[in-house]
């Protein structure tokens, strides 16, 4: 029929609306956690629309918020002035007291060693902004780096948005992690972002500008927020894996370093035991055992101790004879 009419129970009323109302508890929740407090924080909980009026409602946000929400203000009346002043600041129809501000609706970062997606300003910044951070080289005598620009909220860079890439060549040869590359995001008023990488010691610089968010709808933003909380463990423990061999990497390159830059003061039997413990940390990192490989870790940090100390005993033993030299050669003079 094109009109119905009947009368139902409060609690049927309730029952047809329970998936609705629980619906709006996932935007309160990532309210609070984006906010960075926490329940007991909040003063007060304003209800706003008409919907509000329901028992169910009030209830339901009692119950979640742990008290009880302020109702003294128009539900209708709220969200007519709030539309109202909205449009006249965006048609400049008003003056001063109002600003309006914009905030970046996902994290925006770079890719960086291991596919991983380094954010340099975090979802729900207010814009206009600036954020830089000092990267380095992953390679010895690497001489460029290409800069991906990612948007997204998942700690992988594959599964973040490409917003564009740019290359950034003429960086003298040096061992890794000894070039400082400094990148910084800049996003204005009116949400365009310029992205620069620039070598601290040439002063070399390259840079994108991008004038769209990536083209994103509404549904999209909500699309990738819902992926991070779903794929949200399966994501951290990928992470955690790229993370453990990135140290693993790093800490086979420190000592590998040190046992050429000392081998004619390292025991022979300090570093061969030094070079099997490299092996099985290789071996390790080839694999997807991220316990295994922080295992492995541990033990070629320990049995690298032994090199400094073989180091410091060598250094010892030097100045002991240079110092028997010495008092030999001054007893001969007298």
């Amino acid at each position: 029929p094109k009109h119905l009419n009947m009368t139902i129970t409060r609690a049927k009323f309730e029952g047809i609306m329970e998936d609705l109302i629980s619906r709006t508890l996932k935007p309160c929740e990532n309210c609070i956690k984006d906010s960075g407090i926490s329940k007991d924080k909040i003063d007060e909980v304003l209800l706003v629309g008409g919907m509000t009026r329901v028992p169910k409602v009030q209830e339901t946000v009692k119950k979640f918020f742990g008290k009880e929400p302020n109702k003294s203000v128009n539900p209708d009346e709220a969200v007519a002035i709030g539309a109202a002043v909205q449009g006249a600041v965006l048609t400049n129809s008003i003056e001063g007291g109002v600003l309006l501000l914009d905030v970046t609706p996902l994290s925006l970062g770079i890719e960086t060693f291991g596919a991983v997606f380094t954010r340099l300003i975090p979802r729900n910044t207010t814009i206009p902004t600036k954020k830089s951070q000092t990267f380095s080289t992953a390679a010895d005598n690497q001489t460029q780096v290409t800069v991906k620009v990612l948007q997204g909220e998942r700690d992988m860079a594959a599964d973040n948005k490409l917003l564009g890439e740019f290359e950034l060549s003429g960086i003298p040869m040096a061992p890794r992690g000894i070039p400082q590359i400094e990148v910084a995001f800049d996003i204005d008023a009116n949400g365009i972002m310029h992205v620069s990488a620039k070598d601290k010691q040439t002063g070399r610089e390259q840079a994108i500008t991008i004038k769209s968010s990536g083209g994103l709808s509404e549904g999209d933003i909500k699309r990738m927020l819902s992926e991070a909380e779903q794929y949200k463990e399966s994501d951290a423990r990928r992470k955690e894996l790229v993370d453990c061999k990135n140290e693993a990497d790093s800490a086979i390159h420190s000592v590998e370093k040190s046992l050429s830059d000392h081998k004619d003061k390292v025991p022979q039997s300090v570093a061969d035991r030094v070079r099997a413990d490299i092996a099985g940390l290789s071996a390790a990192a080839a694999g997807q055992d991220a316990g295994k490989i922080r295992e492995l870790i541990a033990v070629l940090k320990n049995s690298s101790l032994d090199i400094g100390k073989a180091v410091y005993q060598a250094d010892g033993r030097q100045e002991n004879q240079g110092g028997d030299n010495s008092g030999s050669g001054d007893g001969n003079k007298q």
